[in-house]
């Protein structure tokens, strides 16, 4: 009889993911950043910067970078926070990732009923 293993909670696997391919990591933060775009999605794209700051650096270390207390990272990564963007840079930078501030395009309000415009874009550092 096989013996049977453990499940592994969510949010261990997911840092595995996010460790094992730098390529799925920044195209998660990615995803993240443009969550917070969006008053509907921005919960979401707080817990995936949670999650990366897990993966890359752990919350504790991540904090410290950032000049704040591990809690005061964890409830500003929570559903509910309002991360300053020192926090935001302190979760990108482990990934080598930085923000930038692009243009919208130029037919943004025709399709602003269809689709918000993208204006903040995620950079990997060379």
């Amino acid at each position: 009889m096989k013996a049977v293993r453990a499940p592994i909670p969510h949010r261990q696997c997911e840092a595995q993911e996010l460790r094992a391919s730098r390529k799925f990591a920044v195209e998660y933060a990615k995803a993240a950043v443009e969550s917070l775009n969006r008053a509907e999605d921005r919960p979401v794209g707080l817990i995936m910067l949670r999650a990366l700051a897990e993966a890359y650096g752990e919350l504790g270390a991540v904090a410290a970078k950032a000049g704040i207390s591990r809690g005061s990272l964890r409830r500003s990564l929570s559903h509910n926070g309002n991360p300053r963007m020192k926090v935001i840079e302190a979760v990108l930078k482990p990934l080598g990732l930085s923000l930038s501030v692009v243009p919208q395009q130029k037919n943004a309000r025709k399709r602003a009923a269809k689709k918000p415009a993208k204006t903040v874009r995620v950079r990997a550092a060379a």
